[in-house]
């Protein structure tokens, strides 16, 4: 064999392995989004096939930065997530890393062209959880940026796959999305986060007198969110319009659930949408989508 033929096979299998690698990696994060997420899993599978994986990855490592920030208390949070973050962006340059859960991310970044700074925002809200306990309407507005809004760009650059124009426009009503999720979140969690974590991030309200007026205040600023991202919704491509509104329908349900209990309720558990309902909202949303009655 001529060492040209030589040089041609080691590459053709360098290239396989480094395919098999990422495939691989690839499947690590769809593995860990099934663990931590039965409900965002269900979505994902509503998106067409090639968006499926960049989703999963996208969601593994968001998550693993969350685990750093809000499980792994017997630990050094400050030097894990300084690590994480070093790590995340030599992987971004190198284009490889031996952590599986960057490698992935760093396929989907570096394909979709998805900026640092929407990186940045989102490590430094990760960061925000490591020291603040409250948060004044600025703090707050940048740590709903960070944790939600900019994870919301980073899907939508998937979904637009290039297509700069297309991402502009709807690059709003994503960030309004991202918001009302994470609002209802915080709503959902809020015994968790103030006596587990002794996190409040919403601005000028006492937890321990949570009232209806506080309550209704959040209500009427995350239905402004929802009214928003939906007009978005509507425009997105095809390939992931249905697993975007089945996720709309679910926090919509769980919205709606919160809305009936009393602040005091919500302030003592957790609400939850069960699973069955969850079943008729992912059918029902793809009927809406399949008949066209978005």
């Amino acid at each position: 064999m001529s060492p040209l033929a030589t040089s041609f096979e080691q590459i053709s299998t360098l290239i396989l392995t480094m395919d098999l690698y990422t495939q691989t990696c690839l499947q690590c994060s769809k593995i860990i989004t099934n663990k931590y997420s039965t409900s965002f899993s269900a979505g994902i599978k509503a998106f067409g096939k090639n968006l499926r994986l960049p989703i999963y990855a996208i969601y593994a490592y968001v998550r693993f930065a969350d685990e750093i920030v809000d499980t792994f208390h017997n630990q050094d949070k400050q030097a894990l997530i300084a690590q994480f973050k070093a790590d995340t962006y030599t992987s971004i340059a190198n284009k490889i890393s031996l952590n599986p859960v960057l490698h992935s991310f760093q396929t989907v970044v570096n394909q979709y062209q998805i900026p640092n700074a929407l990186i940045d925002a989102f490590l430094t809200s990760m960061e925000m959880d490591l020291d603040k306990t409250a948060y004044n309407k600025s703090g707050y507005q940048e740590y709903i940026y960070g944790s939600a809004e900019v994870i919301g760009l980073m899907c939508l650059k998937i979904f637009c796959n290039g297509d700069e124009i297309k991402y502009q426009n709807l690059l709003p009503q994503a960030k309004s999305l991202g918001a009302a999720f994470q609002k209802i979140n915080f709503l959902r969690d809020i015994k968790s986060d103030f006596e587990d974590r002794g996190r409040t991030y919403f601005p000028n309200v006492d937890f321990l007198n949570f009232t209806h007026f506080d309550k209704k205040i959040i209500e009427n600023d995350i239905q402004k969110d929802f009214n928003d991202a939906l007009m978005g919704i509507k425009k997105l491509p095809k390939s992931s319009q249905k697993g975007v509104y089945i996720a709309y329908m679910y926090y919509v349900a769980l919205f709606e659930k919160i809305k009936k209990l009393s602040a005091n309720t919500i302030s003592q558990k957790r609400i939850r949408v069960n699973n069955t309902h969850k079943i008729i909202l992912m059918l029902r949303a793809s009927l809406k989508i399949k008949l066209n009655f978005l």
